[in-house]
């Protein structure tokens, strides 16, 4: 789950993280109102949307009187922001951050995530923050300094202190950085986070380090132990059909491509997905049904899968282990008669009453094409998607 940057730093102040004063927004007026309240003579109006890259969309602008900020706000509030995380369609806007201005001496980049080799949180930090961190950790990667931290210990003063020093903190304003590594670390741990990023950490003229930005995930699956985190989260920044599959414990991700997924296993799932392409089509998403589906499941995945317009074939690729083929089996041929199915549908299963799931399946009266392998799965789709059904089915 994402949250936006103003309530990511309402966490991070929590946390004794420095950051500028700010104002959430949703109107004009609202945006007027906000810099009035936060006085001074110069603001930063933010649009807040759930991806990365806004300034140079056009998210972000300076303004210089309250009049310049009532104009940018509507510029901004309901512009289709275009960015390199949103990609072509754009985020709508919805939320603006109204912020006091800072003075920028020197940016800097901070973030925290889980190394799954070491099984610790990474510090990674680099003196290059900014718009274009991806390009450091590209080209520059000796740049990027990291340290793993030890679960019991947290992050050490002395790590802290080392990590500050080395991305050109100075020796005055050491212990300031030193306090937000450490917060943004015990944020990252107490709140179950996935991701939690500072791009960019400011040097100020006065030797002050403060939080520019704040950009905080959060791992699903301990959401139940974070009602706070939850009420943070705004369902407009969310795909409606992954909002609809998260109701019937799906796990569902949108994609570009034109042939649908349902497999039961993240791993099946993505082998799957790189199947397809190499066969020379695209996934039209990422669909897993987990190890307890049921026809209700399947049915809903089916419904899901078809809301998007560009489906023109579904691949069920099914390893029965936990899940039993036969009831997925049943659970096929309830939502391709339920849906009116109308595109090609290739089954793969494998498993546990693999020869009683296939027999439903040939049963059924439905054109459904079996495979026996992923590959022959795959490639069975996309040649039907092709219109080359009767050689498949040959």
């Amino acid at each position: 789950m994402k949250i936006h940057e103003y309530q990511g730093k309402e966490i991070l102040r929590k946390y004794g993280v420095a950051t500028p004063r700010g104002i959430a927004c949703f109107s004009v007026d609202e945006a007027v109102k906000a810099a009035q309240t936060l006085g001074g003579s110069v603001w930063v109006v933010k649009a807040q949307i759930h991806a990365g890259g806004r300034g140079k969309g056009g998210g972000v602008k300076v303004a210089k009187s309250p009049d310049q900020v009532g104009q940018y706000a509507g510029q901004i509030l309901g512009m289709q922001l275009k960015t390199h995380q949103t990609g072509p369609e754009g985020q709508k806007v919805r939320r603006l951050l109204i912020e006091e201005g800072a003075d920028i001496r020197k940016e800097l980049y901070v973030g925290m995530v889980v190394d799954r080799v070491t099984q610790k949180v990474c510090l990674m930090a680099s003196s290059e923050g900014g718009m274009d961190i991806e390009e450091v950790a590209a080209h520059t990667p000796e740049k990027i300094h990291k340290v793993f931290v030890d679960p019991v210990t947290g992050l050490k003063d002395a790590d802290a202190d080392d990590v500050a020093r080395k991305i050109g903190i100075p020796e005055a304003s050491v212990a300031q950085g030193r306090a937000v590594l450490q917060g943004l670390y015990q944020a990252f741990w107490d709140t179950d986070a996935s991701l939690a990023e500072i791009n960019p950490l400011i040097l100020t003229g006065d030797g002050r380090v403060v939080a520019l930005d704040a950009k905080l995930n959060f791992d699903s699956n301990a959401l139940y132990r974070h009602e706070d985190v939850v009420a943070m989260r705004d369902l407009d920044e969310e795909d409606p059909a992954e909002i609809e599959a998260s109701r019937f414990d799906l796990s569902y991700i949108s994609l570009d491509g034109n042939i649908g997924c349902l497999v039961n296993g993240a791993g099946l799932a993505m082998a799957t997905m790189d199947t397809i392409k190499l066969y020379g089509a695209e996934p039209a998403n990422f669909l897993d049904v987990g190890g307890g589906a049921t026809t209700e499941k399947v049915t809903e995945a089916f419904k899901l899968m078809l809301r998007n317009s560009n489906v023109k074939g579904i691949l069920v690729n099914i390893f029965g282990g936990i899940m039993r083929c036969d009831t997925i089996a049943e659970g096929v041929v309830a939502a391709a008669r339920e849906v009116h199915l109308s595109v090609p549908l290739v089954v793969r299963m494998k498993g546990t009453n693999e020869d009683i799931g296939k027999k439903i399946l040939a049963e059924s009266g439905l054109p459904i094409i079996s495979a026996n392998t992923m590959a022959e799965a795959a490639e069975r789709i996309v040649a039907a998607v092709q219109g080359k059904v009767a050689a498949v089915q040959a």
